[in-house]
């Protein structure tokens, strides 16, 4: 039997890149909401078998302006707290995902953009989605807020971190993953992203717009690489709603 997969988009140009590639590669019936169309999460969520919650320029917090932010928080919540059904959160998702978790989402200081460095902790030696990734990893980083004081929960655990960020990666339980970088892009991520008049003021307002031709000529160079780690992940993740358990 397919599996029925919830996918969370907060723009039409974020979406799981290489992830919904190698979805689709596997005949998963996918069901993309559109949430800043006006696009309505499914009321039963007990009929999917995983949630996919994408990026956005949108901030956890921005509420009044984007008011579905409130309902889409109470469906995380319930398919990942109440129904303990697998998540993946990238960027925002991860970040909504932390809130909803009894974490702060802050502003970071500075900005972390760039193609820079995750450091594995050692909890990822025993992690079902992480244990196979080398113990430091290439990311594109492309974020001003992030998630903090995770600490009280004790289900939740770190599995990476950069210099910056220490949620870089973490988990609720087995089941439930925040992933603050971008692991779902594919070449020409970072004039892609430009097209975002928010990030494009992110990256001029930290870097400069003089960095642009670096950070793409760094993306391409690692390209493989973050690919690569992005099809173990999603490997590892899918093995979590196509085998049966209990979370």
């Amino acid at each position: 039997m397919s599996k029925n997969i919830l996918i969370l988009q907060h723009l039409k140009s974020l979406t799981p890149g290489l992830i919904l590639d190698l979805l689709k590669k596997d005949k998963f019936n996918l069901t993309i909401i559109q949430l800043d169309e006006g696009e309505e999460i499914p009321k039963k969520l007990s009929n999917f078998d995983a949630m996919l919650c994408m990026g956005g320029p949108m901030d956890t917090w921005m509420e009044d302006k984007f008011p579905w932010l409130k309902k889409e928080k109470i469906k995380i919540k319930e398919f990942v707290i109440n129904l303990r059904k697998p998540y993946l959160g990238i960027c925002l998702g991860c970040q909504l995902l932390g809130e909803i978790l009894g974490g702060r989402v802050v502003k970071s200081n500075p900005a972390e953009i760039g193609i820079l460095d995750i450091k594995m902790t050692k909890e990822s030696n025993t992690d079902k989605i992480f244990a196979e990734f080398p113990k430091i990893i290439k990311a594109l980083q492309w974020h001003s807020y992030e998630v903090h004081d995770l600490e009280k929960n004790e289900n939740v655990k770190i599995i990476g971190s950069s210099l910056k960020t220490k949620y870089q990666i973490f988990k609720y339980m087995d089941h439930a993953y925040g992933i603050q970088f971008h692991t779902e892009i594919k070449n020409g991520a970072v004039y892609n992203l430009l097209k975002i008049p928010e990030l494009k003021k992110s990256l001029e307002d930290n870097l400069g717009i003089a960095a642009i031709k670096k950070f793409d000529e760094d993306a391409q160079s690692n390209m493989k690489e973050m690919n690569k780690n992005a099809q173990t992940l999603y490997n590892n993740f899918k093995k979590l709603f196509t085998i049966q358990k209990n979370f």
